[in-house]
């Protein structure tokens, strides 16, 4: 098969580092006007971006694991996604100095942090309680400890399954296939906590009133469906010429719409599960999270949701002509990555505004800055090295792909 290094991808890797460039640059200006406003909506776009990088780890390494044979054909497009980690690490560096406008736990009781329910008595007394009960947890060194042990698990697993896959253009096929798989078993109980103490980090812990172990898992499946997405739109683009324009058949897209599909549900079942424990346990110290979003201006947030992340992608994805052909499939990665930001957005702002959305520009120029400088990075990491793993040993079965029926 081909093995001519990849030349394609530069108007889009200095166009995205571009747009970075100015988003980044546009939301530290508004910052100066307003440091706490640009700070929550810098938290939403890292939030949304690191999760597709660290759910495309998770899909690799279980596909490694098991040994898929599919996949092989659009693995180089998926490994290099979870290599965003290593500009997200330096991204993260606006949270870590600006800790103490975006978490309460830093500071309890100060007078820029409004309660969770502006209109409900004693919470902001109870809250105080929460966070001087869990300091030993909730304080900023050791917060800025554990990001950089999920930096340093995510960027390591990152580092090494994109170099041995690599080493298989080398003529190092089967042992380096061995070294991947044994890595995908093996390093992805770590990759998923990481990503679930993260979850409870950035996200969780910027309300006193919401203890949930199940919120990781929440983080992670509405993430999987975008990075899904991610590899659906990127598939597409590379597909259209050689040597992927040959090596993708109609299969490749069916069982990447079947997943698009099945995950979109999965995520429907966290999010309902989550919410189905917290109202029926009905405790004060959880019930507080889902009031703000339920009786508040944030509830129609959440009915978007439920209809626009879950319902519609669901009965459109339904029918199988739907899931084998890539026009579809692209309007809906597109849509589904939209609606995820959405998601994100309705988890990070309440913490900020209560009361209800307040949108603002930095909303856009923080999503750009960050997803500018991460797409220009992965499209980087792409180019100079062949877009197909010729030296796998399952690519001759991934090309003649053909599921059992």
């Amino acid at each position: 098969m081909n093995a001519v290094p990849f030349t394609g991808g530069r108007t889009l890797m200095i166009r995205a580092a571009a747009v970075g460039a100015v988003g980044l640059l546009a939301t530290a200006a508004g910052g100066a006007l307003d440091t706490r406003r640009a700070l929550y909506a810098y938290l939403a776009a890292f939030v949304y971006w690191a999760g597709i990088a660290g759910a495309a780890m998770v899909f690799l390494m279980a596909n490694e694991a098991a040994g898929s044979k599919w996949y092989i054909v659009v693995r180089r497009l998926l490994e290099s996604l979870p290599t965003a980690f290593t500009v997200l690490a330096v991204l993260f560096i606006p949270i870590a100095v600006g800790a103490g406008q975006i978490f309460p736990w830093v500071n309890p009781g100060a007078a820029g942090h409004p309660p969770i329910q502006p209109w409900a008595h004693g919470e902001g007394e109870l809250a105080i309680h929460l966070w001087e009960h869990r300091h030993p947890w909730m304080n900023l060194p050791f917060f800025l400890f554990r990001a950089v042990l999920y930096f340093g698990i995510w960027i390591g697993v990152a580092t090494l399954m994109r170099r041995w896959s690599l080493a298989q253009d080398a003529g190092g096929g089967v042992e380096t296939k061995q070294k991947m798989r044994k890595l995908g078993a093996g390093g992805l109980p770590f990759v998923a906590l990481a990503i679930t103490f993260a979850a409870f980090d950035w996200q969780m812990s910027l309300s006193a009133f919401l203890f949930s172990t199940i919120f990781g898992v929440y983080w992670f499946a509405g993430s999987l469906v975008a990075a899904i997405a991610m590899l659906i739109l990127a598939a597409a683009a590379a597909s259209q010429v050689e040597p992927l324009k040959s090596a993708v058949n109609p299969n490749h897209v069916h069982s990447l719409g079947k997943y698009l599909f099945a995950f979109t549900a999965f995520w429907a079942y966290i999010a309902f599960s989550q919410y189905l424990l917290i109202w029926i346990a009905n405790l004060p110290e959880e019930v507080p999270w889902y009031l703000v979003r339920t009786d508040s201006g944030w509830k129609g947030v959440g009915i978007f949701l439920a209809l626009f992340q879950f319902v519609l992608p669901f009965l459109i994805l339904m029918p199988r002509e739907r899931k084998r052909t890539w026009k579809p499939l692209v309007i809906m990665s597109l849509w589904i990555l939209a609606v995820h930001y959405v998601d994100i957005y309705w988890v990070v702002m309440p913490g900020l505004s209560p009361a209800g959305p307040r949108p603002s520009w930095m909303d856009l120029t923080a999503f750009l800055g960050v997803g500018g400088a991460c797409v220009a990075w992965v499209v980087g990491r792409l180019r100079g090295h062949p877009i197909l793993p010729a030296s796998d040993p399952y690519l001759a079965e991934s090309l003649h792909y053909e599921p059992h029926q």
